[in-house]
């Protein structure tokens, strides 16, 4: 500013660089706008270039992915600036594009509920749209989230419905992964949980806080925030993970990819009670958790189709069926905590009866009589007779074409000055005179008389 208006008095380059002790080409580079004052020439390359260009595309596509999770990617890319540089490096590039639609005025003001060590955990489902097609999911797939509320530990349980049985088999696992078990249970206006007008409880779901030993609560309705700890961590889970999940990934690996996210989220910085440094997963550490009960014997019923091979998917393992049942829909039972599995038809007739494979081992299991059935099936329909030739020639029949002949006459409809002849015996005998009793004795006599 100073060499500006040293200049606009009419002083030469050289008298202004004697007068602020600098070099006459930095005088000269200022002055033609060539540098920018506040801002250095980077004496080695940018780190952050070579991924311009892969950010810009990817902000391109999804305006609204967070810079956490492009981070993330650009990291395994070989990215090795750190996370404010590469924040920086958006903003001054300007590569997030704005959405309009998104953009609000409103404010909101929220309010820290303290919640006491071990005194609640807050449940919700997050839904995800569009999963893989191989998991054999009807519709969406949702996530069963559990979140401690004092230390703001996060896990969550991939599931395909959301029935009462799959419920209680998220909690299980969902309370297995948080270390135990919290004095109260929070929970949306489910209906498997509670009547969503009124907020009561279901009497089929009081068993189930009985077994668990847990008080419930019923958040009231259009009151997200009062759990506001579960849904941050779905906004978090549907951003950082299944927004950049991949197509080929499997059911078992989506899960095993879902405890990694929430391990890793375990190293988030919080305060503890002295206003020290610590971190999320010291404090759940920290919190007097009752150890979880055995399962609770729930009976989990899903709908599957039997393949080609007379086999039924069913948690990335396949299981054995008799032949016969090709295409049909067969329901898969299974009773939380026992190692086996039923399959029956829709009708409820049993069809095979195994034991359950770890999920998603990708094991094939077959009993040893359905082989045999399928084997005998396979090999009965074997022939030694030569098949069709396909290159004879085939004309149509006389019959056919006679056929076609009838077919293109009734189509046109008699000719104009075609005479209609018509049988007389066939008339006659389709025509026969009604004979009563009166008219059978009157044509008797007359019979007789013309006999005599």
């Amino acid at each position: 500013m100073e060499a500006q208006a040293l200049r606009a008095q009419g002083w030469t380059i050289s008298a202004i660089a004697r007068h602020l002790g600098v070099t006459r080409v930095t005088v000269r580079r200022y002055l033609s706008g060539e540098h920018t004052p506040g801002q250095r020439a980077r004496s080695v390359p940018d780190p952050f270039e070579g991924f311009a260009e892969y950010c810009r595309l990817r902000l391109g596509a999804d305006p609204h992915l967070w810079a956490t999770t492009l981070f993330d990617e650009v990291t395994a890319l070989g990215y090795a600036g750190s996370y404010p540089s590469f924040t920086r490096a958006l903003r001054a590039r300007e590569l997030r594009p704005a959405c309009e639609p998104c953009r609000s005025g409103k404010t909101s003001q929220r309010a820290v509920i303290a919640h006491p060590p071990g005194a609640e955990t807050q449940w919700d489902y997050l839904e995800l749209t569009d999963p893989p097609a191989h998991w054999g999911f009807a519709g969406s797939a949702f996530v069963l989230l559990g979140v401690l509320a004092h230390s703001s530990r996060w896990r969550g349980w991939i599931t395909e419905s959301l029935d009462q049985p799959h419920l209680i088999e998220g909690l299980d696992q969902v309370v297995g992964r948080l270390g135990g078990v919290t004095r109260r249970w929070r929970f949306d206006r489910m209906s498997t949980v509670c009547h969503p007008g009124s907020g009561r409880l279901t009497v089929s779901f009081g068993p189930v806080a009985v077994h668990y030993r847990v008080g419930i609560d019923i958040c009231p309705p259009r009151h997200a925030w009062r759990k506001g700890a579960v849904e941050k961590s779905a906004h978090v889970i549907a951003q950082r993970w299944w927004r950049t999940l991949a197509d080929d990934t499997t059911l078992a690996g989506a899960q095993a990819g879902l405890d990694r996210i929430c391990a890793r989220l375990d190293g988030r910085r919080r305060a503890d009670a002295d206003g020290g440094k610590t971190t999320v997963g010291a404090l759940a550490e920290a919190e007097p958790l009752r150890a979880a009960p055995a399962p609770l014997p729930a009976v989990l019923s899903v709908e599957r189709t039997v393949s080609e091979q007379a086999l039924v998917a069913f948690r990335g393992n396949r299981y054995s069926i008799p032949p016969g049942h090709t295409g049909e829909i067969v329901t898969v039972r299974h009773q939380l905590g026992t190692p086996a599995l039923d399959i029956a038809t829709a009708r409820g007739v049993a069809l095979a009866h195994h034991l359950r494979s770890p999920d998603g081992a990708g094991a094939l299991v077959r009993l040893d009589e359905h082989v045999d059935a399928m084997t005998r099936v396979v090999l009965a329909e074997f022939t030694d007779r030569a098949p069709c030739p396909r290159k004879h020639r085939r004309p149509p029949t006389a019959d056919a074409l006679a056929e076609a002949d009838r077919i293109r006459h009734a189509q046109a409809g008699p000719a104009s000055g075609e005479q209609v002849v018509i049988d007389f015996d066939a008339y006659a005998s389709g025509t026969r005179p009604l004979r009563g009793r009166a008219h059978t004795g009157e044509t008797s006599g007359q019979d007789g008389r013309e006999s005599s």
